[in-house]
């Protein structure tokens, strides 16, 4: 008998009572509806590659800005370093699940270092789009544009540096038509490898940003 009531008590306290679990979900649930959150969606720019305190890339430093302007906004940075529009696509699902208020996204700049296909990317974008605008159809987008580098061709730089704006046209979405305008090619800016920018690259390319983001921003 004392052995079947430790059971009892163990099965109790581990399991839980099945109403109180469905209490914390409808709470979370309700936590995620209720929270106004940006999410940054993108590749090692976002992420910070190369920094060494993520927290100075600049979604981190655009939200503790615009947090200090009264804004109550959390964050994400969906960042992830290599990433292609087509592994942009393949994870979004999973990102959306934390209910954005506004979503940035900013993916291609590693299609155009492996020449793909301009179209493709655009396509690629564009499915993501739709599917935020079809699941929370009061989520801000932001579309975060990307130059494409001199190494590439004038007929590659050409058709790439035009998908941005076109799909922003289309797609009646806000454009940063180019990520990198105050860093591109300043080379105190940028780390090592040229492409990455500095914790001073960054603070520029939260200043880049942020007359993008603040529009879609509410208090």
């Amino acid at each position: 008998m004392p052995y079947l009531l430790f059971i009892s008590f163990f099965l109790f306290f581990a399991c839980g009572n099945s109403s109180d679990q469905t209490n914390a979900n409808s709470a979370t649930t309700q936590e995620l509806k209720d929270t106004k959150r940006i999410i940054y969606f993108g590749d090692s720019l976002t992420a910070g590659y190369g920094l060494l305190d993520f927290e100075d890339a600049w979604p981190h430093v655009l939200t503790k800005r615009i947090q200090a302007e009264g804004y109550s906004y959390k964050m994400t940075n969906a960042g992830v370093s290599g990433d292609t529009t087509s592994g942009g696509l393949g994870r979004l699902e999973w990102v959306l699940a934390e209910r954005p208020s506004v979503f940035v996204l900013e993916l291609g700049a590693n299609d155009m270092l492996r020449g793909i296909s301009p179209t493709v990317t655009k396509e690629n974008l564009r499915s993501m789009i739709r599917q935020i605008k079809s699941q929370y159809p009061d989520t801000k987008i932001l579309l975060v544009g990307m130059y494409a580098t001199p190494n590439m061709g004038k007929k590659y730089a050409a058709a790439f540096n035009s998908l941005y704006p076109e799909l922003a046209k289309e797609e009646e979405v806000p454009l940063v038509p180019f990520i990198l305008e105050k860093v591109a090619s300043i080379r105190k800016l940028n780390q090592k490898d040229g492409i990455h920018p500095t914790e001073a690259g960054h603070k520029l390319v939260a200043d880049t940003v942020y007359p993008f983001l603040k529009p879609l921003l509410v208090k």
